[in-house]
């Protein structure tokens, strides 16, 4: 891929990524009735609801700090993991939005994997 479709194509992803996860972590902290059902089925309290918005909206910031997206984007692809697996075995219908999520966010993982490996050369 020429590598400016790619970094215009990186930064596209960035942006729905940050635009999704600010509005759903907004929700989740705001406490949007959609989102305390989901957690009420889950069964693991309202303090996890507080905790995933909290880390998708610092996630969602991280996604725009040069040298910070690689860390942003791998926990959020723990978080959409996560967010899979409950819909898998717990809520049903469609984990599809939240492996797409996942998805493109392993991409913004690996198109910035050169921030982990300067964090980690000494």
């Amino acid at each position: 891929m020429n590598s400016k479709v790619r970094t215009y194509t990186i930064y596209v992803i960035k942006a729905l990524l940050t635009i999704a996860f600010l509005g759903a972590g907004a929700a989740k902290l705001a406490g949007a009735e959609p989102m305390i059902a989901v957690y009420e089925t889950i069964g693991v309290g309202h303090w996890f609801r507080y905790l995933t918005g909290f880390i998708e909206v610092v996630c969602a910031i991280l996604l725009l700090v040069p040298r910070a997206q690689a860390f942003g984007a791998i926990i959020l692809v723990c978080t959409m993991t996560g967010a899979v697996l409950s819909h898998l075995f717990i809520l049903g219908p469609s984990a599809i939005p939240a492996a797409a999520l996942g998805v493109l966010s392993a991409i913004v993982a690996y198109a910035h994997r050169d921030q982990i490996t300067q964090r980690f050369d000494t």
